[in-house]
């Protein structure tokens, strides 16, 4: 949840008026990338111009979605996201899992448990626990119930066990908020990007890892073999750029970004790839943007969002989709944002 230019308020709603939405987008069905014309794939490398006879390209070892920011709160919303997952089943070659970086629900943040179970029935409905393609979750801000409330209503929730992360875990079936898993020669971590905000901001979190985690993190790099590539989901963008025009943040003379839009400890993961150079990609949602940015041999790409701009058309451009990958043996990657 971000504040948005006043001045583009023809195709982008306000922070304060985007919960009331209940318009919807209608769905395309183009192959395209945000910024990329139709037909481009955004490449992992790139390689250098050769008058020699080209290899044929490998086959890639594993296929995967990164679906985000669905934002559910309505039934036809729902219905939207089903479509979303049917053009992922129907995808040749077929992928092998979906990644889902997080904002299953339009907001638990300010919501009391009903509300919030409520928008979770609405999620499910979408994506059903009988889903035939296997679901990776990330809990993403709007899916930590209650950091919003004001004190008196935090207070009748506090003793309850699912009180903040506790609802979304729950009804995502995980069992911590971060963890690991290895898959076709690759390692795949994922983190939780929501921590309670460490300095008076509109935002009741901030985008960092908690000290527990950060040293897991840490622990589980050091035991990868450095011949394993790595990639790294979080629902908030570890390092990006997009959110820099995400407004007028250079109003002041200076660039202003809230520590809720990027990984405000972001100096502190540099640090650490850098001693790991086998992570080579960071995939992240939480923006509603297409952005492919490489820094220090890491491939930092966010994805678009289910929902673009809240159910209302596209967000600063960029039109509701996901992301498919190949992964490939010699840790490459490619990728493409579709327009479902």
């Amino acid at each position: 949840m971000k504040k948005h230019p006043d001045e583009n308020e023809n195709r982008t709603v306000s922070r304060r008026d985007f919960l009331k939405l209940g318009g919807l987008v209608g769905a395309t069905s183009l192959l395209t990338a945000c910024g990329v014309n139709a037909t481009q794939t955004m490449n992992a490398t790139e390689e250098p111009t050769s008058t020699s006879t080209p290899t044929p390209d490998p086959q890639p070892v594993l296929r995967f979605a990164h679906i985000s920011d669905m934002h559910i709160q309505t039934s036809y919303q729902s219905q939207r996201l089903a479509r979303a997952l049917r053009n992922i089943q129907l995808l040749t070659p077929s992928v092998d899992f979906i990644f889902n970086a997080g904002d299953c629900i339009m907001d638990s943040l300010y919501a009391t448990k009903d509300e919030a179970l409520e928008q979770w029935g609405l999620f499910h409905a979408g994506l059903p626990a009988d889903f035939p393609i296997p679901v990776h979750h990330v809990i993403g801000n709007h899916d930590v119930w209650g950091w919003g409330l004001n004190p008196e209503r935090q207070a009748e929730y506090l003793n309850d066990p699912l009180f903040g992360k506790g609802l979304a875990l729950q009804q995502l079936g995980l069992t911590n908020r971060y963890y690991s898993f290895d898959r076709n020669g690759w390692h795949f971590i994922v983190l939780d990007s929501i921590h309670p905000a460490i300095v008076d901001s509109e935002h009741p979190y901030t985008g960092k890892l908690d000290d527990e985690q950060f040293a897991w993190l840490k622990q589980e790099l050091e035991t990868v073999p450095p011949s394993t590539p790595i990639l790294v989901v979080s629902h908030i963008p570890i390092l990006c750029a997009c959110e820099l025009l995400d407004g007028n943040n250079e109003a002041s003379g200076n660039w202003n970004m809230p520590g809720a839009w990027m990984h405000i400890d972001a100096r502190k993961f540099w640090e650490l790839f850098w001693d790991h150079p086998n992570v080579k990609l960071c995939l992240s949602g939480h923006a509603h943007q297409v952005e492919d940015l490489r820094y220090h041999g890491v491939r930092y790409v966010n994805n678009g969002s289910i929902c673009g701009n809240w159910w209302n058309g596209s967000y600063m451009d960029c039109p509701p989709g996901y992301m498919l990958y190949d992964l490939y043996a010699d840790s490459s990657a490619n990728c493409e944002y579709i327009i479902y």
